[in-house]
């Protein structure tokens, strides 16, 4: 562990500022807990009222307490949290962990004083973890520092090598005890509160190098740190540890719950769980799985090119047809069932049938669906799985118990298998491990300058189509041809060199969506029609600040699509490809990824996305799908100019194989304006 490190999970010092005598206050729970799960190190108690508590010396302020301390534990409130963090600066504390709320999570004056206590902890050197945080539990160096209910229970904590790291607080107490009737424990569990310093982020690239951890748990309610996030499980993931995560805000109801309890920026769930899967971090969907499902993942790696099914052996077939149907919801097939009600809890056969079925080349990994023999004989019901997962070869192994079966349950987890309560969360849990994928690389925008140079400066929030265009361009996105004039006039200049038939377009940043105010005509056959239309939008614009008047060559191809930009709020920037068009919003939801991408990475979204009608599907002509990966990865370059927070090109014609791509419509956002100028494609 670094020194940081051991601060924060493992410190020998710890000052409790504001503990309080009375054990029946919240803030002497943590000196409580502290000693009755076994932690050895010192404790000093910071109080100017008490010269002892619960037994231990206490002292009036954090500057008469002696020697150094390693960790404070701040329990005071929020008002007095600031002056606390300062006194732990003049005594180079490195940690301090605030319990208190009332910050960024209560409003504008909360986080004002967030703002402040963050300061005075930066200018002092002192990491802080909170606040809003209820505390941090270390199983194998029984430092129990929190003020958790959940430890009241009888010592010692269940000892395992999954490490949590929770947003709420409360939670770490509900998965631990859950983990512990199912026979699983825990290395570390750590709140983070409202991250007003250190993160999830922060504390999973610390954990990636726990030798006590094998898979670290994510409970999130938000991202702030995507970069940071993206890094730390590439860490994780090199030092051969996988990483999970329930993530809230799939409903906008979940979102807005997340926002109000951490003061967290809610952002589109669909970015989010493409910066998960790029990150190599396996995302659950069940609760109970994130519990569970931790035994599949440990000291494992994701499987090579998934069938997407397994096999599944059963004592009991209805039970069976619960579990094959979750499956099937969650797009899991059953390449085979194997009905042993008949053999009942005959271990040799359910050895041999499970035996079979982890070989099977059909199937990525097996189920075992116990009934009622895992609640009555367990010492019968698992034999067969133990000895079948003993002898398998390296493949996932599963089991469902039909009945309440705690005994049965915590022999699986004993050995290292799986073992779940309910059909959805093994489905779940058998979904995330077979589509678990490593990191993908980080890939860097490359020279952005030209486009940096071609953005400039604009009067607004949006670009017009213009400056988009000649971005995209700089980019390496094709663009086509194209004429930009001010008036009738000067079109009638230009026409000669012109290919007809046209569209016309106004160019105005006050004309994000130009086909719905009546800025565009299409299919103008001659200059003397252009000149009409030019006229007619004009005096139809009237009121419009318009730059001039976009003129270029009808273009045909296979069909269109929509490329978009967005910095998401939690998810950082990614890149959304999907149908195009004017009813781009009424198809299919694109595929996304966190941009910027590398070749490879263009061309599995060109892959993933929802473009039946480019791929040659019923005797149609294919687009030219390697020209429109290429337009995706110049596209994604976007990530480099910091200040474009939105673009979207809504059509990028795909001509026919070997013809290329070319953008029909360009529009780059460089500020808050996105209700005004955006699809909301990314959402």
């Amino acid at each position: 562990m670094t020194p940081l490190a051991r601060a924060l999970f493992a410190p020998r010092r710890i000052a409790l500022i504001g503990a309080s005598a009375d054990p029946s206050r919240l803030t002497a729970r943590a000196q409580i807990h502290l000693r009755r799960h076994g932690f050895d190190g010192e404790i000093l108690p910071i109080n100017p009222r008490a010269e002892t508590i619960l037994g231990e010396p206490a002292y009036p302020s954090l500057d008469e307490a002696p020697g150094t301390i390693d960790h404070a534990f701040i329990l005071l409130g929020a008002e007095r949290v600031e002056e606390a963090v300062a006194a732990c600066a003049r005594r180079q504390v490195p940690v301090a962990m605030v319990l208190s709320d009332g910050f960024a999570e209560a409003g504008a004056e909360g986080a004002a004083r967030q703002q402040r206590v963050l300061a005075a902890a930066r200018a002092g050197g002192v990491r802080l973890l909170g606040p809003n945080c209820i505390g941090l539990i270390n199983v194998p160096a029984r430092t129990a520092l929190s003020v958790n209910a959940v430890l009241a229970m009888e010592p010692p904590l269940p000892a395992g090598r999954t490490a949590l790291i929770s947003h709420s607080g409360s939670l770490i107490g509900a998965i631990l005890s859950r983990g512990a009737a199912r026979g699983l424990g825990y290395s570390v569990l750590a709140a983070t509160g409202n991250e007003a310093d250190l993160g999830a982020a922060d504390l999973l690239a610390m954990l990636a190098e726990d030798d006590a951890t094998d898979v670290i748990a994510l409970f999130l309610e938000t991202i702030r740190d995507p970069d940071g996030l993206r890094a730390a499980a590439a860490r994780a993931f090199e030092a051969g540890k996988a990483v999970i995560a329930y993530k809230l805000g799939r409903s906008a109801a979940g979102a807005a719950m997340a926002v109000s309890h951490t003061g967290a920026v809610a952002g589109a769930d669909a970015a989010v769980e493409a910066l998960l899967a790029a990150s190599g971090i396996a995302r659950l969907d069940d609760f109970e799985a994130l519990i569970e499902a931790a035994p599949l993942f440990a000291k494992a790696r994701p499987l090579g090119a998934p069938r997407r099914t397994v096999s599944v052996v059963t004592t009991t077939g209805g039970a069976a047809a619960l579990v094959v149907d979750r499956l099937g919801l969650a797009g899991i097939e059953a390449a085979e069932v194997r009905d042993m009600t008949l053999a009942g809890t005959q271990p040799d056969r359910i050895a041999a049938a499970l035996g079979e079925a982890l070989a099977d080349p059909r199937s990525d990994a097996a189920v075992a669906v116990i009934g009622s023999s895992a609640q009555f004989r367990p010492e019968d019901s698992v034999a067969g799985v133990l000895r079948a997962a003993g002898d398998a070869p390296r493949k996932p192994i599963a089991a469902f118990l039909a009945p309440d079966a705690p005994e049965s349950a915590r022999r699986l987890a004993t050995a290292g298998i799986a073992c779940f309560r309910t059909p959805e969360a093994a489905a779940d849990a058998l979904r995330a491990r077979l589509l678990w994928r490593p990191p993908l690389p980080r890939v860097a925008a490359g020279d952005v300058a030209a486009a940096c140079a071609a953005l400039g400066p604009i009067a607004g929030a949006v670009a017009d189509e213009w400056q988009a265009r000649a971005v995209f361009a700089a980019l390496g996105v094709p663009t086509g041809e194209a004429v930009l004039v001010a008036d009738a006039d000067e079109f009638a200049r230009v026409a000669p060199g012109l290919r007809f038939p046209v569209a016309l377009k106004a160019v105005s940043a006050a004309l994000p969506h130009k086909t719905e105010a009546g800025a565009v005509a299409l299919g103008l056959t001659d200059a003397s029609a252009t000149a009409a239309a030019i006229r007619d939008m004009r005096v139809r614009l009237a009121g419009v600040a318009i730059r001039g008047f976009l003129i270029a060559p009808m273009e045909q191809g296979v069909g269109e699509v929509l490329l978009g930009f967005r910095r998401d709020p939690q998810a950082g920037p990614v890149v959304a490809l999907g149908a195009g068009g004017v009813l781009a919003e009424l198809m299919p939801p694109p595929a996304i990824a966190p941009a910027p991408l590398s070749p490879e990475q263009a061309r599995s979204l060109v892959d993933a996305a929802p473009l039946h009608h480019l791929r040659g599907a019923r005797g149609r002509e294919p687009g030219d799908m390697p020209a429109l990966a290429e337009a995706v990865r110049a596209f994604s370059r976007l990530a480099g100019l910091a200040e474009v927070t939105e673009a979207e090109i809504n059509p990028l014609l795909v001509r026919r194989a070997g013809l290329g791509v070319v953008a029909l419509d360009a529009l780059v956002v460089r500020a808050a304006d996105r209700a005004a100028s955006f699809h909301g494609i990314v959402s």
